[in-house]
């Protein structure tokens, strides 16, 4: 058991002494200070589990350094000393954040039980807290279910611009789920409780994009009967979220850039402006890198959008997170039907983590729903899922060929990653078999580092105690 390490801060050496020999004895490890400065010096290393500290200090007051400590997060949990004259300034210390306070004199027993309660309540709520991390991972960070290391990143990533008022770009392919990263990163942050709008770039006209984004003045062109918002005006102190913002034209661009660096904009038809207060969100699944080298986005509007980038993985690189996922929109299918589908079977779940899933979440759950609503009996098995989730990697149907070149491209670079992850898992099987299961040896058999040959086994869900 891990010994606790309590620090004494009082200028009474014989108090500060007696209480150093009484914790030594039940185990405690206990540093006395006697010198006030150097005693929150040791208080601001953050090392103690809990800090006795004398209310009355001549260089310092006790209340001056319970200040301190709480002002700079540290943990220590703080029990006040003080004589019964002082009882008024011991609440005032409770008030601060004092865990509790004790009289003096006090008895050995008498410490030792107000020791013990506090040191025994700071680690239930530390345990609380960790179950409530736990939680939060496995039901979803604001809604987004994820355990998978890259999700994990982007959960911290939200967390740390979350009181800031930055820009963020969210790159990733479609269906992975960039609106609801947007819509996380606006509910944790201070506009949460103001407007959160959103616009898919790709669905309008550059004409009638301008209008939605800027709004427009009555007579402005032909159809504008009265005067309209724009977006921006609407999300005005709350969050803008742009989808597919690669869609844009140049024009446009301009006028984006315009807005974001003078934070007015001005209708289209109006001669005035109009301030604006947002905090801006854009995606997009195509790589604007490459788009600003062809000359078809600028550059300069690139730099502002991307304060801050988030990558959203594809599905297929968070295979963790699949069969979490699954379940989820399953018991949300449940929730707003009656369905008999409870349950995937084992060799339901080996298939739904098997394939590649090019479509992303987006795909996942429309099998999910449509497999659910279908099914006849509690348990969804493997012949209840489409066909083409049960294609074997690298294997081609013509039975089952696509009919436009969009769906042909898509196909085509199924295949080619599923030819990868087929050869991938039976390189690392067949090494495993020769090694007997012994991953050091397997790793060492294919010239790679064991931490990077252990890293492509979980990647392919591959234990090695079944080739031992």
């Amino acid at each position: 058991m891990i010994k606790k390490k309590i620090l004494i801060i009082d200028d009474e050496a014989t108090i500060g002494l007696s209480c150093k020999r009484v914790l030594e004895r039940e185990n405690f490890i206990a540093v006395y200070q006697e010198n006030a400065n150097n005693g929150l010096k040791e208080a601001l290393t953050n090392q103690y589990d809990l800090i006795l500290l004398d209310l009355l200090l001549p260089d310092i007051e006790g209340m001056e350094i319970l200040r301190i400590l709480k002002s700079k997060g540290i943990f220590s949990e703080v029990i006040i000393m003080t004589g019964y004259g002082s009882v008024q300034s011991a609440v005032e210390a409770i008030k601060s954040g004092a865990a509790d306070y004790i009289n003096k004199p006090f008895s050995p027993d008498e410490l030792l039980i107000r020791i013990n309660k506090i040191i025994r309540h700071s680690e239930i709520e530390k345990e609380n807290i960790a179950l409530k991390e736990e939680l939060n991972i496995s039901q979803g960070f604001e809604g987004i279910i994820g355990k998978s290391p890259g999700m994990i990143e982007i959960f911290s990533v939200i967390k740390r611009i979350a009181r800031t008022e930055c820009n963020v770009l969210i790159t990733g392919e479609s269906g992975t789920g960039k609106e609801l990263i947007a819509q996380a990163i606006h509910r944790t942050s201070l506009r949460k409780s103001k407007p959160f709008i959103a616009c898919d770039c790709s669905a309008l006209t550059s004409t009638l994009l301008e209008s939605e984004l800027f709004g427009h003045v009555k007579g402005s062109f032909s159809g504008a009967i009265a005067s309209k918002q724009g977006l921006f005006e609407i999300a005005n102190n709350g969050t803008l979220f742009l989808d597919e913002i690669s869609n844009i034209s140049m024009e446009i661009q301009s006028k984006l850039l315009r807005v974001l660096e003078t934070r007015k904009l001005r209708r289209v038809g109006d001669t005035d402006e109009k301030s604006i207060d947002i905090r801006l969100i854009t995606a997009s699944n195509r790589d604007l890198s490459n788009m600003i080298k062809e000359g078809s986005f600028r550059e300069d509007l690139f730099y502002r959008l991307e304060v801050i980038p988030i990558h959203l993985p594809p599905l297929h690189e968070r295979r963790e997170d699949i069969i979490t996922l699954a379940n989820s929109f399953l018991e949300s299918i449940r929730q707003n039907n009656e369905i008999r589908a409870k349950y995937f079977s084992v060799e339901a779940i080996k298939i739904i983590e098997n394939y590649n899933w090019p479509g992303n979440i987006r795909e996942l759950k429309n099998v999910v729903e449509r497999v659910a609503i279908l099914c006849d009996s509690e348990v969804i098995e493997g012949n209840h899922l489409p066909e083409e989730l049960k294609v074997l990697p690298g294997e081609f149907i013509y039975s089952k060929l696509p009919t436009k070149w969009e769906e042909l491209k898509k196909y085509k670079q199924r295949i080619q990653n599923d030819t990868v992850i087929a050869i991938e898992k039976q390189f690392l099987i067949e090494t495993l078999e020769k090694a007997k299961g012994n991953v050091s040896k397997a790793a060492k058999l294919v010239g790679l580092q064991r931490t990077n040959f252990h890293a492509l086994m979980k990647k392919n869900n591959i234990n090695s105690n079944d080739y031992k």
